[in-house]
């Protein structure tokens, strides 16, 4: 499960335990999170027992409970980004894209204490069959960044997902069958992104990290690969309360705002979500957001036989409060 013999070594850094010269292959995340404190324990304690060496977490705002219990585990590093954080930085940036992406880049420029690095958001976990990091140590030497795409929890218990749909021609057929009234206006039939993650091989220069992609100078996501052993399951819309809570900074400057891409061509119909969305309010108001809901992201036994169908109905048992338990036992909640 390590590097192979005789293969590069990427580091900058001489021979180091905490990086994995010792010939274990190590990853790690970053995460800028704005969420509950139980929240943020789940994703870590999650992430932690399924192998993560360290998690670098950036607090977007004072947590001090979150904070205290991240602060004391030895495979975390833990920053409150207030006001002496980004007076270094030149500023706090406006949009938390942009913030996220600053912390990630800050996390892939430190001394190196992993091989690959994930950036991700507090409701994303990744699934494997196989641990995490004997899939990263099958990867070629060659290989720089290694991507996993998402399945998009359905509501109820997060235990049910949808697959990823490959983006091949038969894609929008697949999804209008799924979802017959708004399939046409849903990339891959998810409400969030289809891009996936992505894992970067530490130890490379000029390296700056965004949402979905890394830059190495000018270069997208030099020697990139995908992963299919590995999936982000991600919990974008756990129950209606959840959704409609969310629904209004999501259409305002998160994942449905205005100036984001039609899933298809304007020439053939597309319309973004945003457009979509304020489309449904001026007809039907919340009553027309439920129904779009019910449709694309209810947990409903007719929904669930026709993603079985097409090969795409995921199962996956997160089991997030017993892993916060096991890692974060003196946390109170």
């Amino acid at each position: 499960m390590g590097y192979r013999p005789g293969g590069p070594r990427l580091s900058r850094d001489p021979p180091d335990r905490d990086q994995g010269n010792d010939g274990v292959i190590r990853w790690g995340l970053s995460a800028t999170i704005l969420a509950p404190a139980e929240e943020i324990l789940r994703f870590a304690a999650y992430h932690i027992d399924a192998g993560a060496h360290r998690l670098y977490i950036f607090l977007d705002d004072a947590n001090p409970q979150a904070y205290a219990a991240l602060k004391a585990h030895p495979k975390v590093r833990v920053t409150t980004c207030d006001a002496a954080w980004w007076a270094k930085r030149g500023g706090r940036p406006a949009k938390h894209q942009v913030r996220q992406s600053v912390n990630a880049t800050h996390a892939y420029n430190r001394k190196a204490e992993v091989d690959w690095l994930i950036h991700m958001d507090a409701d994303e976990f990744l699934v494997s069959d196989t641990p995490v990091d004997a899939i990263l140590d099958d990867l070629p030497a060659e290989v720089r960044t290694a991507r996993t795409r998402p399945i998009e929890a359905l509501a109820g218990d997060g235990t049910v997902f949808k697959g990823f749909i490959p983006n091949t021609p038969a894609r929008d057929d697949i999804v209008q069958a799924l979802y017959p009234v708004y399939g046409a206006y849903l990339k891959g039939g998810f409400l969030s992104h289809v891009a996936g993650k992505l894992f970067v091989r530490t130890g490379m220069e000029d390296i700056s990290i965004r949402i979905h992609n890394a830059f190495q100078g000018e270069a997208m996501n030099p020697g990139q690969v995908e992963l299919p052993r590995i999936d982000l399951a991600h919990m974008h819309a756990r129950s209606w309360p959840d959704w409609i809570a969310s629904y209004r900074y999501r259409l305002r400057q998160g994942s449905y705002r205005a100036e984001l891409a039609p899933a298809r061509a304007r020439e053939t119909g597309g319309r973004t979500l945003h457009e979509l969305f304020r489309g449904i309010e001026a007809e039907a108001g919340e009553t027309g957001l439920r129904a779009f809901y019910d449709e694309v992201c209810a947990d409903t036994p007719q929904l669930r036989d026709r993603l079985s169908h097409r090969g795409l109905l995921r199962q996956v048992v997160l089991d997030l409060d017993a892993k916060r338990a096991r890692h974060f036992p003196a946390a109170t909640a």
